[in-house]
């Protein structure tokens, strides 16, 4: 593990070096062909692009846009069980809701500075339904600078691409802010790193990003270690038509004339330890669970005094979708292995890993182009302790015909879901129906 951290610090200091010498060599070139590559073209002060926000601030030196993402929920679980018993032979109580939030707030600010190539995003995102947690409120961002089509760098910030949900395609998915049970569970998540991406070839893009840890949303800087060793990667092929809709977004909203194709793979690697993993109530809930819901470094979780306390996270994603005139059908696979287990007791039990793997299947069709979508999507997690399963049918509204507005929605049957949290529909351990309606605005 020392080795590959003083690996990543040579490669960080390489491209932190690289990144001045071109940034001061680009400083020539500065002003020149501005307007061209500006987002939007010719935009002016005053202007509306949508998704992209209000053009606040204009000039020669730098831009400045606003938008806001956000969205009400009303929530129904009456339809789930009262209880649950996990793989240990403990039961606990089901916190079954009813009620209606605001539930995500994310007010941004982005554009450019200095050159139109070196690129800034900063925002305040808060979840009303974790009120009174001390992860309520982030305030975060990054900025990038593209040196070439084929190389853009960043710091900041940011989504491992360890999942096709965590590429970039938020929030153009099929369901609304919020993964199916699979990808919830296998996914990394948000966290400060550096990273690259780009188009190696025409139909083909990477991105690779070095990271703190797997989720470090409501994680402080004193509970990480000092490894910098979280990798992920993600390299994306569009083998037909060379895209696949707006930030390859779920289901075709744009109505493809000609099939249009992506192959995914993804990996990532992180070494996680207790204190470095979120709470359970954490804004974000990503954590290392087994797939009966328990989270790995419980206390007493597999034994009286037993206590883990480090664990190597591996996991690989490949997925594969095709659109064809408001039509899509699209799935993902997922393999995770969970080694290096050490802590207090751990060297008693006769257990060296844990391997869980999983998939899920999304179908979708424009029944009405651009304004009424069905889906339905089916989701299986294959553990040792537990193979939950979840099943969804939903219908969006896009009442002014494009992505700003969507009305949505949802029913969820889930049996024994290993995730959950406040921000999300659904509770761990739940067993049962849930009905969620959503309206979201995101200009």
């Amino acid at each position: 593990m020392k080795k590959l951290a003083s690996i990543s610090k040579h490669i960080l200091l390489f491209l932190f070096i690289f990144s001045v010498t071109l940034i001061t060599s680009a400083q020539e070139t500065e002003g020149t062909k501005k307007e061209s590559a500006v987002e939007g073209g010719t935009e002016h002060f005053g202007s509306y692009k949508p998704n992209v926000g209000f053009k606040l601030v204009n000039t020669e030196f730098g831009d400045v846009n606003f938008k806001i993402y956000s969205y009400v929920r009303y929530l129904n679980q009456l339809g789930l069980n009262a209880t649950y018993t996990d793989s240990f032979g403990q039961t606990s109580d089901i916190d079954r809701r009813q009620d209606i939030q605001l539930n995500k707030l994310n007010i941004q600010f982005l554009g450019w500075f200095l050159n139109p190539k070196f690129r800034y995003l900063f925002y305040v995102w808060t979840n009303n339904t974790a009120q009174g947690l001390g992860s309520q409120v982030v305030v975060g961002g990054n900025l990038t600078y593209a040196f070439i089509k084929n190389f853009t760098l960043g710091v900041g910030i940011n989504a491992l691409p360890g999942v096709r949900s965590t590429e970039g395609s938020f929030p153009f998915w099929l369901t609304l802010d919020n993964r199916l049970m699979a990808d919830e569970f296998f996914r990394p998540s948000y966290t400060t790193g550096i990273w690259a991406k780009g188009e190696v070839v025409r139909k083909l893009k990477y991105s690779v990003m070095l990271g703190n840890n797997l989720s470090q949303l409501g994680v402080d800087a004193g509970q990480l270690d000092d490894g910098l060793n979280t990798f992920s990667a993600a390299l994306i092929c569009f083998p037909t038509t060379g895209e696949y809709g707006l930030n390859s977004n779920f289901g075709d909203f744009e109505g493809h004339q000609k099939v249009a194709t992506r192959i995914g793979l993804h990996f990532t690697r992180s070494d996680e330890d207790r204190q470095g993993q979120p709470r359970t109530d954490a804004f974000e809930n990503v954590q290392i669970r087994l797939s009966d819901g328990n989270v790995i470094f419980e206390p007493n979780l597999f034994g009286d005094g037993i206590q883990m306390e480090r664990a190597t996270y591996h996991m690989g994603c490949f997925d594969i979708g095709a659109k064809y005139r408001g039509f899509a059908l699209e799935a993902e696979f997922y393999w995770r292995l969970i080694n290096n287990l050490t802590g207090r007791g751990v060297d008693s039990l006769n257990i060296n890993e844990f391997n869980d793997n999983g998939y899920q299947v999304q179908g979708s069709g424009m029944i009405i182009p651009k304004l009424l979508q069905l889906y339905a999507t089916w989701s299986k997690i294959f553990g040792e302790y537990g193979d939950p399963w979840e099943f969804r049918a939903g219908l969006n509204c896009y009442p002014w015909k494009n992505h700003v507005v969507r009305a949505n929605a949802e029913y969820i049957y889930q049996d024994k879901c290993p995730v959950g949290g406040l921000s999300l529909p659904y509770a761990v351990g739940g067993t049962g129906s849930i009905f969620h309606i959503n309206f979201q605005v995101n200009f």
